[in-house]
Order: structure tokens, then sequence, then C-alpha cells
């Protein structure tokens, strides 16, 4: 904003109030920092909802720190009230609120079919857990399969064919 006011003052060019009100701007007007020559819309809105004379009241009444964007609030408070000159932006305010309720109850559906998912999804682990484990078990129950002894009776011993050795070399010429 300071380097507006030096760009203004060296080429004295009015703001949009002073152009709008058609008065002289001087280097201690009030609203040459916030009110650019080429923005006269925007001063033109302020001016119809909250008149020049109250606009440089509210703009003195508060901190320097904060008159930017106290500036932003009324234009954009005044945009709004010539858009809708009953609500203003507080029909923008209730529709806000309104979508953020309709969101939280969204994210709250969406929330309830994760939960949802994931308890089916545990359940499923734990129905396939119990079938791996069975499996593993009737394994347990093979000797082959933690190492048991074998005890094997001669009946047993002789129920296999010996294998079948070649008698002769065919391999050797």
């Amino acid at each position: 904003m300071e380097l507006q006011a030096m760009d203004r003052a060296r080429t004295h060019q009015p703001c949009a109030a002073c152009r709008t009100l058609r008065r002289r701007c001087d280097n201690n007007c009030v609203l040459a920092p916030y009110f650019a020559g080429d923005e006269i819309e925007k001063f033109i809105g302020v001016h119809k909802v909250f008149g020049a004379s109250n606009v440089i009241k509210m703009i003195q009444m508060v901190e320097e720190t904060k008159r930017e964007d106290t500036v932003k609030a009324l234009v954009y408070e005044a945009t709004a009230r010539l858009r809708d000159p009953v609500y203003g932006s507080t029909r923008i305010i209730f529709y806000l609120q309104k979508m953020v309720e309709e969101l939280k109850a969204q994210l709250e559906s969406t929330r309830a079919k994760v939960f949802e998912v994931q308890r089916q999804k545990d359940e499923l682990l734990g129905i396939l857990v119990s079938v791996n484990q069975l499996d593993l078990l009737s394994d347990m129950d093979d000797p082959w399969f933690y190492g048991g002894s074998l005890e094997l009776d001669c009946d047993t011993i002789m129920a296999f064919d010996p294998p079948q050795l070649p008698t002769e070399c065919d391999w050797i010429s």
C-alpha cells in the first residue's frame, strides 16, 4: 500500500473515492491507500451501501494494521448487499454452513462404510487364519511332518518291491 501511495503522490492522480465524489485528492486522503484510481467500481459499491463519510469513520475507528482487511470486508459486504439487498452476505454464510453440515454427514457416512469394510476384512482374515490353522493341524498329525519315529514292521518292508537294477552295463561299450 505504501508503494501505491508513493506512486500516487508522484503522479497526483486522484483515488477512486475522490474521483467519484469529485473532490480534490490530497496527500492526507484516508481512502486513497485502499481505493486506487482505477478501482472506481469497488468504491462506488461501498459508497452506495455505506456512504463515504461512514466508510471514512469505520476506517478511522480500526487500527492501522487492520484497515486493509476492514476495507476488503466492506467491499465484500457491499458487493453482497448489492446482489442481494435483503440478506447480503448472510445468505452465502447460511449456504456455506448448510454445505458444511452436509459434508459432515457425508464424512460420517463414509467413516461408517470404512468401519464396516474394515470389520468385514477382519472377519475374512479370521476365517482364513482358522482354515489355515486347520490345514496346518491336519498336516501335523502326519508323522513325516514333525519327524516322529516311524516304526516299520517286517510285513510293511516286504510289501515293497526291491528296485530292479540293470544286469548288463549298456552304457559301457
